[in-house]
């Protein structure tokens, strides 16, 4: 398995420059979405003192030429701040920055979803909504192949590798124990990771976030993982499906309540829910990849865990279902339930907004309304 020329570069070397004090200026890392929709670009620069809020943040700009988001001709497009959140790779008190991205016009870039999902987070901020993502993921060589595999064949089948342990069930897990608390610090919701189905694909979860929250939370903790990958010389990849063949693919199941749906009685505000889900299952299909669904065909096949992409279905404990309603919550009569279609590659803000959509603002047909 091939591995990056930088991962061999002496990370001891570096430390002694990491040490080394900065003054009183803090360095803020700006993150954004490029116009592929699932990838993230960064770049750094320096600020006079720790800001403290958001407020506290410039807006800059970039070649948006060079991300597929603009022509040469017209190319600077602006950073506007979003969220913030400390650095786990240069440390306190330097920063990440989650940035909303606008066109020369102060129009919302293409793959902006940000701003439509807040405003209707904002549209419905008295019922609190809650979500939670299991985000999947794969470790791979920079070669494409998966981490730990034999060269030339495949590891057994699977079956020994979901929350495995052992040097032959579970591939790269310094990764993941050096994300998870990467992303503690930095102060990303995270709430859980487990070693998934296919060997060297693994999960982490964020959440419980309410509204906007979700999506930040789940950008930065993605940006993070590239970043731990990087330094470890590989690649974290959110296809959906990346082995074909007999193998799991990789989604990002949503769990999502609101304050109804978690007091008592409140199964019956899910089962509306669901009904409405099920009447606008290809609205939510298109949303639910950065493809417009072309993505989770691969993976939504009814085999693997997965639901059929064409068909709709819901069920208790059922995981080939499209919608899944947890055991306890079907006896406890409360809770939340779980849309499995989301694939490991999809836009928290598009999900969560469609989500909003179709079962609290109770939008009907293919298209979403202009609010």
């Amino acid at each position: 398995m091939a591995t990056s020329a930088s991962a061999s570069l002496s990370k001891a070397v570096k430390q002694q420059y990491m040490e080394l004090p900065q003054g009183d200026k803090v360095q803020a890392m700006y993150i954004w979405i490029d116009g592929t929709g699932e990838g993230l670009r960064c770049k750094t620069r320096t600020l006079d003192s720790e800001p403290k809020s958001i407020e506290d943040l410039p807006e800059w700009n970039f070649d948006g030429s060079s991300t597929y988001q603009s022509e040469g001709s017209n190319s600077d497009m602006y950073l506007i701040p979003a969220a913030m959140f400390r650095d786990p790779f240069r440390k306190d008190p330097n920063k990440l920055v989650l940035c909303q991205v606008l066109k020369y016009n102060r129009k919302p870039a293409e793959t902006n979803l940000r701003i439509t999902c807040n405003k209707v987070m904002e549209m419905v901020k008295d019922q609190h909504p809650w979500f939670g993502m299991e985000q999947e993921y794969t470790i791979l060589g920079t070669d494409g192949h998966p981490f730990g595999w034999p060269s030339n064949g495949f590891p057994g089948p699977q079956g020994p590798y979901y929350c495995g342990v052992g040097a032959d069930k579970a591939y790269g897990r310094d990764i993941v124990e050096a994300h998870y608390r990467a992303c503690l610090y930095a102060g990303v919701q995270i709430c859980g990771t487990n070693a998934e189905v296919m060997p060297a694909q693994w999960e982490f979860q964020v959440g419980p976030c309410e509204g906007i929250n979700m999506g930040d939370h789940l950008w930065v903790a993605r940006f993070i993982l590239h970043r731990v990958c990087e330094d470890f010389g590989v690649v974290a990849s959110f296809d959906p499906k990346p082995i074909p063949g007999n193998w799991n693919g990789a989604g990002c199941h949503t769990n999502f309540s609101t304050k109804e749906m978690r007091e008592d009685g409140g199964l019956k505000a899910i089962e509306d829910s669901i009904e409405k889900l099920g009447k606008r299952h290809s609205y939510h299909i298109r949303a639910y990849d950065p493809k417009g669904g072309l993505d989770n065909a691969r993976r939504l096949t009814g085999h693997h865990e997965t639901s059929n992409i064409n068909e709709f279905s819901a069920g208790v404990a059922n995981r080939g279902a499209s919608i899944r309603i947890p055991r306890n919550v079907g006896q406890e009569k409360k809770g939340y339930f779980e849309d499995r279609r989301p694939s490991a590659n999809c836009d928290p803000y598009g999900v969560t907004e469609a989500l909003i959509r179709t079962c609290l603002l109770n939008e009907e047909g293919d298209e979403p309304a202009d609010y």
